[in-house]
């Protein structure tokens, strides 16, 4: 407990942008979110005043951090199982979420084992231990076939698309010489893709986002679309539902977004994280509690927050130039704001470099399209410095 301010200490590990964000969140409710940061210019480390250097993978700076704090949480699933479960045995700080929660985040194939024996609708999937596994499941659900690292991977990174035989005779040994823990996926034939964003406290208190839909450019999402355009009552119902029960089944405690395939047979699951999500991101401006706000609220077990839309909202990721402008960031801000001065913009503090994510810029209002159009100029203005529809910054509109 802080002695200053007579509120709990929460800490969390990873020092990355959600990390920043959160402790965004937490000055507003009198706290200084405490960070493991693994170096001193990570994001959360740039602004945070309670930082610890100490990498995810070290126990015994996990171990120590952890006894600073009242409640333990997370800006990532990185950190290994086998430290949680010391952690969780060998210290009184809860875990939130705990390391059976995790567990099926932090690992594919477990997640899908798990939810496919409770029915929940999940695409065919194996196990690979061989090229032969990868070569049987073509055969029986056809090609194209989707295949995945069981762990590590995001933002587009381990997953292959494999179209024939001859393909996975390539791929499959060597990823598995290297280690690689490897499942196989039917491909989903879908319509888009949607995420349904939820939180769960201790006590059993669940709340949901209007859910909203993705938009994915080589793997990385680049728009957010709040709430999802189109999307019948019945399946928001059902996104949600999904959403709560899961986080109900797995005793998640704290934000779980559930990413979901829309198909013409109904919602597949894709994958889950708990932790906040840049699916949520839009919740900074367009709800009526952030996702920020909310995970800590719920690691707190306090009562949660309104998740009310105050009105659709647009978000688009920042992602760095293929070639960083020689225009500064200072720059590129003063001009958007000249443009669009409504543009709400989240940025990480991260130096550049090609596909990074740098931040985030929000739109809110009731004219979809033209929040779209704005947030997608906006978002790469300030990635490329350049006005995709000719705009000149002198004030010309071509």
């Amino acid at each position: 407990m802080d002695k200053r301010t007579g509120l709990p200490v929460v800490g969390m590990v990873g020092g990355g942008q959600l990390a920043r964000m959160t402790h965004q969140a937490a000055i507003a409710l009198g706290q200084s979110l405490r960070v493991l940061a693994a170096d001193e210019n990570d994001a959360a480390a740039l602004v945070a005043a309670d930082v610890t250097i100490g990498h995810y993978t070290d126990l015994e700076a996990l171990t120590a951090f952890a006894k600073t704090v009242d409640v333990l949480t997370f800006d990532h699933e990185h950190v290994p199982g086998e430290h949680l479960l010391v952690l969780a045995m060998n210290d009184d700080t809860p875990i939130r979420p705990g390391p059976d929660a995790l567990a099926f985040a932090q690992n594919k194939l477990v997640m899908r084992e798990r939810l496919s024996a409770e029915d929940y609708p999940c695409p065919p999937f194996a196990e690979v231990s061989d090229v032969d596994d990868v070569l049987k499941f073509g055969a029986q659900h056809s090609w194209p076939v989707v295949l995945k690292a069981a762990t590590g991977g995001y933002d587009g990174k381990g997953v292959w698309m494999l179209d024939s035989d001859a393909e996975a005779r390539s791929l499959v040994p060597e990823l598995l010489a290297a280690g690689t823990q490897l499942m196989v996926e039917r491909r989903v034939e879908m319509r888009r893709e949607l995420c349904a964003l939820v939180a769960r406290s201790p006590f059993g208190q669940g709340a949901a986002w209007p859910v909203v839909e993705t938009v994915q450019k080589d793997g990385i999402n680049t728009e957010v679309l709040a709430p999802a355009p189109g999307l019948t009552a019945r399946k928001v119902d059902e996104a949600q539902d999904l959403a709560l029960r899961i986080a109900n089944a797995l005793g998640v405690v704290g934000v779980l977004a559930v990413e979901l395939f829309d198909t013409d047979g109904g919602l597949v699951i894709n994958e889950l994280a708990m932790r906040p999500h840049n699916s949520g991101h839009w919740t900074m401006d367009g709800s009526r509690t952030s996702q920020f706000e909310q995970h800590l609220r719920a690691v707190l077990d306090y009562p949660l927050g309104s998740t009310e839309l105050l009105a659709p909202t647009v978000m688009a990721n920042v992602l760095g130039a293929p070639v960083t402008p020689q225009m500064s960031p200072d720059e590129r801000l003063h001009h958007l704001f000249a443009r669009f001065p409504e543009a709400r913009v989240h940025l990480y503090g991260k130096g550049e470099r090609p596909g990074r994510k740098l931040g985030h810029v929000n739109f809110v209002g009731q004219d979809v399209p033209e929040l779209r159009r704005r947030a997608t100029l906006s978002a790469h203005w300030l990635s490329h410095a350049e006005w995709p529809d000719g705009y000149d910054i002198h004030g010309k509109e071509r």
